[in-house]
């Protein structure tokens, strides 16, 4: 093939190229702008403290021993089983307690069903600042400030946001298998347990990795509750006041502290991405 034969290929990929450039190009300037962030997070916790203060992009030597540092800068360990335990607990909490209501809410006829379900949506429109003081005060007379309870306890009573997109996924399901399932002369809890829990299994995924990212990224119910506890901080908490321990201009020891709190969100998402997928699709199929 000849030179000419070789550059008259080429135009029509070179332009098929542009083409794509062009239509891809804000997706690829929101990517970015996700990703710079995060780049310059990861290249300033393998800096020395010298480099991380003088504006330099690339680390020179790579410092692998900011991630040793600071378990003795911070009791990270600790915070961290305590950041595992409320956001295990939380999303154990939400799970129970939402699919029952969730179901009631969409599957059976009751006198006062619909005005329930007005007052979740509101309560999902309620921010929660404005019931931070009454609640705070309860929890100081019963002795829970300072604990993670008032962060735990209130999710094995249901979350809003949770029974809604449950109840919107249970109305996705034709009848015919409920109606087919008491005619065997199952129970109601049989139903929700044999029938529609192994069917919603997406959309159960999806409410549990919803809360557990909550409450793992969950910084002012932390603070409000556990930021005067020497012992009850979460890592999000314990974070933010890292800087103020001695630590001020420690960016390389921020830079991977944060990175190590992150990780574990990241291979989460990654392993369960195509069930939290699948089940935010399935959920607002029918409303």
């Amino acid at each position: 093939m000849s030179t000419l034969d070789l550059t008259k290929h080429q135009r029509p990929l070179r332009r098929r190229l542009l083409y794509l450039l062009a239509e891809h190009a804000p997706a690829v300037a929101v990517a970015l702008c996700f990703l710079l962030p995060l780049t310059i997070c990861v290249l300033t916790a393998f800096m020395t403290q010298h480099q991380a203060g003088t504006g330099s992009l690339w680390p020179s030597p790579w410092e692998f021993g900011n991630f040793r540092e600071v378990f003795s800068a911070m009791p990270f360990g600790r915070d961290l089983a305590n950041t595992m335990l409320y956001a295990g607990l939380s999303t154990i909490g939400v799970v129970i307690s939402s699919v029952p209501v969730a179901y009631a809410l969409a599957r059976l006829r009751w006198r006062g069903r619909e005005a329930v379900f007005m007052v979740v949506l509101a309560a999902m429109m309620i921010p929660a600042q404005v019931t931070s003081l009454p609640l705070y005060v309860m929890y100081s007379h019963i002795g829970w400030v300072g604990t993670l309870k008032p962060l735990i306890v209130p999710t094995f009573f249901g979350d809003a946001f949770s029974i809604f997109l449950l109840r919107q996924f249970f109305l996705t399901i034709p009848d015919e298998f409920t109606e087919a399932a008491r005619m065997d002369g199952a129970g109601e809890l049989r139903i929700l347990l044999r029938v529609l829990v192994p069917m919603t299994r997406p959309a159960i995924a999806a409410v549990g990795l919803f809360a557990f990212l909550y409450a793992w990224n969950d910084f002012y119910n932390p603070l409000l509750y556990t930021g005067n506890s020497d012992t009850g901080q979460t890592l999000a908490v314990a974070l933010s006041q890292l800087a103020k321990n001695g630590h001020q201009n420690a960016y390389q020891l921020q830079m991977a502290a944060s990175l190590m709190f992150l990780l574990p969100v990241l291979v989460l998402f990654f392993l369960a991405q195509k069930v939290f997928v699948e089940g935010i699709a399935l959920t607002g199929v029918k409303g």
